[in-house]
């Protein structure tokens, strides 16, 4: 009998990971970054705060983008699909994707996009606000929906929101092209590779520092940070091999993970913190990010 109770604990051991769940949140964020790859941004001293986040919480560090262009790991991210590859496609996108979802099991929700020029812009670019990484604003859900455009907002309501305590239950931040990672930081029509990431790194210390402080968020908030593709070059998985961070007060502290994940599983993640129903695209047959809590 003690023999058989010694087996039943370890049994029970091995397999509690394997069923972890991932735990409900009132308030989850995700930024998406642009076009680098893991080795350019882990470990490199031009991003300090990011690379502290990494070691503070949890690293996903075989997580790979979905595709070449941008558009369809965003759309990954949103529809658990690719929908398109075509990073010029304006059309309205009638998949069932995650504003469908949050409206149904009563979750509000934004996207903050930054320099975006008004709340419930559905127009063309206007650098450095980028459509094409803006997929919350392609939903027919949105297109179709006075109220729900007016969720598109530019990037400056988020701290006003933070501030007074209004963050919707999912929040999506897309900083602008100078900000995230693509081109050269304002003020600068050449720069090094270098100055972009410090540029980067500043940006989310500035704006999403302040996010991981806020009393709301550190009852059971989820900040997930993660870049859309690797380089042109890092094919790996499609769209290569890139960084992916986690954060909150119940996210694993120090941890790295070296499951396979993919945005679907960011989706997934997502979905579940979230408390909606996964069945959305590949994320409903993905795995949630869950040995990273």
């Amino acid at each position: 009998m003690r023999l058989k109770a010694v087996v039943l604990v370890l049994v029970l051991a091995i397999s509690a990971p394997l069923c972890a769940q991932v735990p409900r949140s009132n308030h989850v964020v995700i930024v998406v970054e642009e076009n680098h790859s893991f080795s350019q941004v882990i470990g490199n001293s031009n991003m300090p705060f990011l690379n502290g986040l990494a070691s503070q919480y949890s690293l996903a560090t075989q997580y790979f983008a979905n595709a070449h262009p941008s558009i369809g790991n965003y759309f990954m991210l949103t529809t658990g699909q690719i929908i398109t590859n075509s990073d010029s496609d304006v059309a309205t996108v009638t998949a069932d994707n995650i504003v469908r979802h949050l409206l149904t099991a009563g979750k509000t929700w934004k996207g903050y996009a930054e320099s975006l020029p008004s709340a419930g812009y559905l127009g063309p670019d206007r650098f450095p606000y980028t459509r094409h990484h803006f997929p919350l604003s392609y939903f027919s859900d949105v297109v179709n929906s006075r109220v729900q455009r007016l969720n598109l907002v530019p990037f400056t309501q988020f701290a006003a929101d933070l501030g007074s305590n209004q963050l919707p239950n999912y929040s999506m931040i897309i900083p602008n092209q100078q900000d995230n990672g693509h081109n050269c930081p304002a003020g600068t029509s050449h720069c090094s590779d270098a100055q972009i990431l410090r540029a980067m790194d500043t940006w989310l210390k500035n704006h999403i520092g302040p996010l991981l402080t806020n009393p709301e968020f550190r009852q059971d908030g989820l900040l997930i940070i993660v870049f859309d593709e690797g380089t042109a070059s890092d094919k790996a998985h499609g769209g290569g091999h890139i960084a992916t961070v986690l954060a909150g007060p119940r996210v694993k502290r120090g941890f790295k993970s070296s499951r396979f994940y993919q945005h679907q599983n960011a989706l997934r993640t997502v979905l579940d913190a979230l408390g909606v129903n996964h069945q959305l695209g590949k994320a409903a047959s993905a795995q949630p990010m869950s040995d990273m809590y």
